[in-house]
């Protein structure tokens, strides 16, 4: 045991010093072409997208190592994921073969008309926030058409006697389901409806979506945290474990993102109250660095020392509500992950470095929050680190056909997997890190979780 113990703590003290040691130096910054590295990124987007148009199109994501595909609710039931996904990054990146075939798609065979449940929750995110976006970089008022007649198909969500959202609604019927919900599932819903609110001149999707948060908001516990579960049909908590892990993330990340989108100041009093007690209970400074823990939410009483691929969007939200020392320290943590095995996993046990959950499924949050963390501070350790995370994935997760989801980063085994955000988030971040000046300006936009860039009033 006495042996154990001891290689843990040398191994957490190589990986602390490591890291450390990374993130002090610079030497290497300077060696960095981004012209280079933009057309890098790129070039891989493409080999990514020629395989989904090889073996996938028309599907809602590829099947890299089978070379087939997955429809998310049936066989011949795509929502085409992937092309809607896609398509802002495609723009962003000045591919305009590649946009115009997937939007010539998405006009051609993208309907909503369909018999089936489907999860309002990652609908949104990633269907209503694609076309939204679309529109908004595109013009075509085809874009809006459908993502006015998608959330037409999604309000019913809201027929709760809360207020808050059912999990599944019926595009066809309206019929919903799963009354048993979480704080992200009802709170990441305001970007989008409050943006086709701004762009149909109708607030009855803002509304209703404002709504869903503020009635989660007033169940917090006494001392400020949300739990994991809750029923919408009664508010009353199932799961009270909190944390900012799936399942909450993204409830916090939009408290914040719709007060600087809208300007909404209800939420703006609503993310200070919240990441005030997030940083009172759940933040954990150890001598491996800051890390972020599960609680019970009315107690404050830690329940476990997690942190996983998911937890690492938060250095970006509290980056981009102006607290850069916790999101600077966090960081570190984040990339102290990251680089135990190579690549990072989707969770493990901060305090005894134990891998609970070894597969990486291509995610963009660590990437993401050394984006915003690059370009609040301009510092060159994050440029450094963006083409670390990329060169990672590269290495790693790329195939010949596309590229492939990992079952475990310590044995770098692949799985059967490419989600439709590889191509929104991953490679957007990667390429945002060394893309021409005004690419995106964050005083004018702000990302839904997607990374689907929606524009800021006024702008």
């Amino acid at each position: 045991m006495k042996t154990k113990l001891t290689l843990i703590v040398t191994f957490l003290l190589v990986q602390s010093i490591s890291a450390h040691t990374f993130l002090k130096s610079e030497d290497n910054s300077d060696k960095i072409d981004k012209a280079v590295y933009a057309e890098k990124v790129k070039q891989e987007f493409l080999h990514a997208w020629e395989a989904y148009k090889k073996y996938a199109w028309g599907h809602d994501q590829l099947k890299p190592l089978s070379k087939s595909y997955r429809d998310w609710y049936g066989k011949g039931q795509s929502l085409l994921m992937t092309p809607v996904d896609a398509f802002d990054t495609m723009v962003l990146m000045g591919l305009k073969k590649e946009s115009e075939e997937a939007k010539q798609l998405i006009f051609e065979k993208l309907s909503f008309d369909k018999n089936l449940f489907v999860q309002n929750f990652e609908v949104t995110i990633r269907l209503l926030g694609g076309l939204l976006s679309a529109y908004e970089l595109d013009g075509d008022k085809r874009f809006l058409d459908l993502a006015e007649d998608l959330g037409k198909r999604l309000l019913p969500v809201f027929n709760s006697p809360t207020g808050m959202p059912y999990i599944n609604v019926n595009l066809k019927t309206g019929e919903t389901k799963g009354k048993i919900n979480n704080p992200a599932e009802i709170g990441t819903l305001t970007l989008e409806f409050g943006t086709l609110s701004k762009l149909t001149g109708n607030p009855i999707y803002f509304e209703k979506a404002k709504k869903a948060v503020v009635e989660l908001f007033n169940r917090r516990s006494k001392i400020g945290l949300v739990g994991t579960t809750i029923d919408v049909e009664t508010g009353e908590w199932k799961d009270t474990s909190s944390h900012i892990s799936g399942m909450i993330d993204s409830y916090y990340e939009y408290l914040l993102k719709a007060w600087k989108l809208f300007g909404d100041k209800d939420f703006k009093i609503m993310y200070q109250k919240s990441i005030a007690a997030v940083n009172k209970y759940l933040a954990d400074k150890t001598e491996t660095g800051l890390w972020y823990c599960q609680v019970d939410m009315n107690t404050g009483k830690q329940i476990s020392q997690n942190f996983g691929a998911l937890d690492a969007f938060l250095p970006a939200v509290l980056a981009l509500g102006g607290d850069l020392t916790r999101a600077v320290q966090l960081q570190e943590s984040v990339y102290k992950m990251w680089m135990m095995n190579g690549i990072e996993p989707e969770e493990f046990d901060f305090k005894t470095s134990k891998v609970n959950y070894p597969n990486y499924v291509l995610r963009p949050e660590a990437i993401e929050s050394a984006f915003y963390l690059y370009t609040f501070t301009k510092n060159e350790k994050y440029l450094q680190m963006g083409k670390t995370y990329f060169d990672s994935i590269v290495k790693y997760c790329r195939i010949d056909d596309g590229y492939a989801a990992l079952k475990s980063v310590i044995t770098k085994e692949k799985s059967d997997q490419m989600e439709s955000f590889f191509f929104a988030e991953t490679l957007k971040y990667c390429y945002l890190f060394f893309a021409p000046d005004g690419t995106i300006d964050l005083n004018k936009i702000v990302f839904n979780t997607e990374a689907h860039p929606l524009k800021k009033f006024g702008n």
